[in-house]
C-alpha cells in the first residue's frame, strides 16, 4: 500500500532471502514455524493503522462501558467455566479488520471479529524484525504501536504478565503446548519474561493452591497468563485437574470469563461504521434471499473452523434450533486486492493488538495475507505469497 516500498521490495525479492528468513525464525524462535510464513511483509501507511487502532479501541470501549451489554454477555460465559473474580475489563484484546473500497475509492477498515484473548505478543515483533533484518529494509520502518519501542514493550508485557512476581511462580497455559502451532510464541515468551510453559492437563492443585512439577521440585503457582482455548478442551474432551469455578489463590493474566464476552458474540450489539450488518441465527426474522452475501460462523471456534461463506437455506435449516443462539450470520465484505505479488494483487487483513492495564493501548499488528475466500490455512493451500505477515508501518 506504499508503493515505493512495494516495488523496492517486489524487484529486489528472491527465493534464497525467503529461505534465508525462514532460518532466521527457526534459530531466533528455537524452533521450526509450523504454519505459512508469507515472503513478504505488508507496508503500511501510519494513518491508515492508526485509525484501525482508534476503531477498535471505540468498539473495545463501546462493549465494556455497556451496563446492559455486560449484563446481557453474562448469559455467553458457559457455567462450568465461569472463574471468580473477574476484572473490569480485559487485559488482552485482537480486533481484525479488512480493508474494502468505498464508492470514492477510498480504502474503508471493516471489521472481521474481536476476541478478549491474548495472541502471538512475543512472536510478533520478532518477525517483523526478521523481515527488516533479512531484506535489508528501511530501519525506520515501525512496527510497535502506542508509542513503544522494543524495551518499553517488553516493560508493559512484563507488567502485565508476570505483575511483579518471581517469574518461576507465573505460567503460561495451555492444553498440550507442545502440539499447537504456536509454540514458537511459548517458547519466545519463555525467553523474554523468564515464565514457564504448562499444560493444563499437568497442573496440581492442593486446596486453594495449583502447582506445576519442574523437574523433581513441586512450584507453586501464583499468577497465569491463560492461552488455553475452552472450545478445544471440550472438543478433545480433556480430563482437567481443578475447576474454573474454584476459589483459587491465583491471578489471572487475561481473566478467562473476557474469552467469552467480548468474541463473536459481541459483534451484533456493536454500532460503528465498521462493523458489517450482524445478526444471531436464533434471533434472524427472515433469512436473507442473497445468502451469498453473507457469512455463517459459530460463535466460540478459531482458526475459521466451522465458518461457512456464502452459506445455503439447507447449510443453515441442518442447525438446530437449540443451537442457532451459538451462531452469526453476517454480511459479507468484499475485501479488497491490494498488496502487489508477482502472483497477483492479494489480500490483508490487519489485527490490532492491545494490552490493557491501567489504560487501553494498542500495541502491535499481525498481517495475514490471503487469495482464498478467507485468510486461513485450508483457504490459501499451495499458494504463495501468502501467510503470517508483519504490518511495517511508515510515516
Amino acid at each position: 500500500m506504499i508503493p515505493s516500498y512495494r516495488h523496492t521490495f517486489n524487484s529486489r525479492f528472491t527465493s534464497e532471502k525467503y529461505d534465508q528468513l525462514r532460518r532466521e525464525m527457526t534459530s531466533r524462535c528455537g524452533v521450526d514455524i509450523p504454519f505459512p510464513l508469507c515472503e513478504t511483509p505488508c507496508f503500511f501507511p501510519n494513518a491508515l493503522v492508526a485509525r484501525m487502532g482508534e476503531d477498535g479501541k471505540a468498539l473495545i470501549r463501546q462493549l465494556v462501558e455497556n451496563p446492559e451489554y455486560l449484563a446481557r454477555s453474562e448469559a455467553s460465559i458457559p457455567a462450568k467455566f465461569r472463574v471468580p473474580n473477574e476484572p473490569s475489563h480485559p487485559m488482552f484484546i485482537q480486533v481484525d479488520f479488512g480493508l474494502v473500497r468505498d464508492s470514492a475509492g477510498e480504502l474503508q477498515p471493516k471489521l472481521v471479529e474481536l476476541q478478549a484473548f491474548p495472541s502471538l505478543y512475543a512472536y510478533q515483533p520478532v518477525l517483523a524484525q526478521a523481515y527488516i533484518d533479512v531484506f535489508s529494509l528501511d530501519a525506520r520502518l515501525r512496527y510497535f504501536l502506542g508509542g513503544l519501542d522494543s524495551a518499553s514493550y517488553q516493560r508493559l508485557l512484563q507488567d502485565a504478565i508476570v505483575a511483579g512476581h518471581d517469574p518461576a511462580n507465573v505460567v503460561l497455559m495451555e492444553v498440550h503446548p507442545e502440539e499447537q502451532k504456536t509454540r514458537p510464541d511459548f517458547l519466545l515468551t519463555e525467553e523474554m519474561l523468564g515464565v514457564h510453559t504448562v499444560c493444563i492437563t499437568k497442573i496440581l492443585k492442593d486446596g486453594r493452591r495449583l502447582f506445576y512439577k519442574d523437574g523433581g521440585k513441586v512450584v507453586p503457582i501464583e499468577r497465569i497468563y491463560n492461552r488455553t482455548i475452552v472450545d478445544e478442551l471440550e472438543r478433545k474432551g480433556v480430563a482437567l485437574p481443578f475447576d474454573f469455578r474454584d476459589e483459587l489463590d491465583v491471578e489471572w493474566a487475561g481473566h478467562p470469563n473476557w474469552y467469552f464476552r467480548m468474541s463473536k458474540y459481541s459483534i451484533p450489539y456493536l454500532q460503528h461504521l465498521s462493523v458489517p450488518r450482524t445478526w444471531f441465527l436464533d434471533q434472524l426474522v427472515e433469512v436473507p434471499v442473497d445468502l451469498e452475501n453473507f457469512v455463517l460462523k459459530p460463535l466460540y471456534s478459531f482458526a475459521g473452523l466451522g465458518v461457512v461463506i456464502a452459506p445455503s437455506r439447507s447449510d443453515i435449516d441442518a442447525i438446530s434450533a437449540a443451537k442457532r443462539g451459538e451462531y452469526i450470520l453476517q454480511e459479507r465484505m468484499n475485501f479488497a486486492p491490494l498488496v502487489e505479488t508477482p502472483y497477483g494483487l492479494t489480500k490483508v487483513e490487519l489485527r490490532i493488538m492491545y494490552v490493557w492495564l491501567d489504560q487501553l493501548v494498542p500495541v502491535l499488528t499481525i498481517a495475514r495475507m490471503g487469495r482464498g475466500l478467507m485468510m486461513g490455512v485450508d483457504q490459501n493451500k499451495n499458494m504463495q505469497w501468502v501467510g503470517s505477515s508483519a504490518a511495517l508501518i511508515s510515516g
